[in-house]
């Protein structure tokens, strides 16, 4: 049986997954896709914000942080 912390890591990586391929997408979206409360959704997309992976240009809209390309001399 997984811990909840496994759980909630699995969910964190499926909704980065998703958002990556989905390019932008909703908060309401993200509720529906995953099935579970605004709250959750949230907090989790906290964590995502908080590590650089994510960012909300628009209230409510999120999207992937484009990593730029550095070039070694």
């Amino acid at each position: 049986m997984k811990t909840s912390t496994d759980r909630m890591l699995t969910r964190i990586k499926s909704i980065y997954l998703y958002i990556k391929q989905k390019e932008i997408v909703t908060t309401n979206e993200l509720v529906e896709e995953f099935g579970i409360t605004q709250r959750t959704i949230q907090r989790d997309l906290n964590v995502l914000e908080y590590n650089n992976l994510v960012e909300s240009p628009t209230r409510g809209k999120w999207s992937i942080i484009k990593k730029k390309k550095t070039r070694v001399s």
